[in-house]
């Protein structure tokens, strides 16, 4: 299942993330704000409000839930679009980012696939620009096969313009 336009000329259209790695966003946000609980046992124990036993559970689990949340809202507000003149990605609602990385920039162009993200299908395409080492637009969550497609196109378009 792949995005619409990926290989259509240049659109204006923003492609969403797929859903299916909405789970991982989850996992990867939840392990955030997980070790919420370790200060909250240290507060616990020096006013002596609540036993810890009680409040580094609570406190971890309500973490976990609201870094999952804020995770998988992420996931589903970012965006990416490549045109002729180069690609982009959109993040967030409320503080948006846009990070647009024209033709011209690109060095390389990389594809991670960890095990989890091999199990759902999905790829983190990592594009490489002129600048310093951490010069770099990271998408994790992107079809597999799209994230193929994307590097082939960047690739292809990088290779015409250093042509001409």
């Amino acid at each position: 299942m792949t995005s619409p336009g990926i290989d259509a000329p240049s659109t204006d259209a923003w492609h969403a993330l797929p859903g299916r790695g909405a789970w991982l966003a989850a996992l990867g946000g939840a392990t955030l704000l997980f070790p919420l609980g370790f200060p909250v046992f240290f507060i616990s124990r020096s006013t002596d409000i609540v036993s810890p036993w009680l409040a580094v559970p609570v406190a971890a689990i309500v973490g976990a839930a609201v870094g999952a949340w804020v995770a998988v809202k992420r996931h589903r507000r970012t965006r990416w679009r490549l045109d002729d003149r180069g690609f982009a990605v959109r993040r967030g609602n409320w503080w948006q980012s846009e990070t647009h990385v024209p033709i011209s920039r690109v060095q390389h162009l990389d594809l991670k696939r960890g095990p989890l993200e091999r199990s759902a299908g999905l790829s983190t395409l990592v594009v490489h620009t002129a600048g310093t080492r951490m010069a770099s637009v990271s998408v994790s969550g992107l079809d597999a096969d799209d994230a193929e497609r994307l590097r082939e196109r960047l690739a292809t378009q990088v290779d015409h313009d250093d042509a001409l």
